[in-house]
């Protein structure tokens, strides 16, 4: 994730005084450090030290890296978590230097200024602050307060709904291909009618059955239950896995 904000900063280029990384895994800092020569690469505690701080971790890792830079946050510093499942009150617990704490939901299309990005803040958020933290996500894409409760389903519903289509279109390319079709011709056809078809069902006005009944050809028919299922068996448990308990 650090490197689709990064990206999605690079492609804005507004002026930060400092940009601090760290990862406990040299190899992650060393490939940022070349794909973004400005950034400074230092240990936890000098980056926990910045005005503003990005906690781009994992769940189960997040609470014990608050206890390792809780001495460097003070009552000044905006903390962003970009994980799911720890509450802002789980953060607040080891960062109560601070009431400036906010969670973003990421989304990978960042990369290209794109994103779908549903954000929350700690109910004693400073106005100011608000603003100016709004202000720097939008350069990300589409940034928007929701409440907290609502964030583990935009990570079903957004973060991670990329991947569950990415792998079919890059296999529809594939098949193009095989079939009569260039690289070129293959990317228009699935972009351009992808576009239309997501405009078609939500901007038509008809129902999701009408829409589905404009085609009377439908090749993966007798597979559609087996598809259903597959979502149904995967993000459900997931969503019930990453929600705080």
């Amino acid at each position: 994730m650090t490197r689709i904000l990064m990206q999605a900063y690079k492609n804005k280029n507004p002026q930060f005084s400092n940009i601090v990384v760290t990862d406990p895994n040299p190899d992650v800092s060393g490939n940022l450090k070349k794909s973004f020569p400005d950034i400074q690469v230092d240990n936890a505690s000098v980056a926990a030290s910045q005005d503003i701080v990005f906690i781009s971790l994992h769940p189960p890792v997040v609470m014990d890296t608050l206890e390792l830079i809780k001495g460097s946050i003070n009552s000044k510093t905006i903390v962003i978590s970009l994980a799911p499942k720890i509450t802002i009150a789980k953060i607040s617990s080891k960062l109560n230097q601070t009431k400036n704490i906010a969670r973003l939901i990421p989304n990978a299309t960042s990369y290209i200024n794109e994103g779908y990005n549903p954000v929350c803040f700690s109910s004693e958020f400073s106005r100011n602050e608000k603003q100016l933290v709004l202000d720097l996500l939008r350069l990300l894409g589409n940034t928007f307060e929701v409440p907290e409760e609502k964030l583990e389903s935009y990570a079903i519903m957004s973060a991670m709904l990329p991947t569950y289509f990415w792998f079919q279109w890059n296999e529809l390319q594939t098949i193009g291909t095989q079939i009569g079709l260039n690289e070129k011709e293959c990317e228009d056809s699935i972009r351009e009618t992808l576009k239309a078809s997501l405009n078609l069902m939500y901007q038509s006005g008809l129902t999701a059955a009408e829409v589905m009944d404009l085609i009377p050809v439908k090749p993966l028919a007798e597979h559609e239950a087996m598809i259903k299922d597959c979502y149904k068996n995967k993000l459900l448990p997931l969503y019930e896995k990453i929600k705080p308990s």
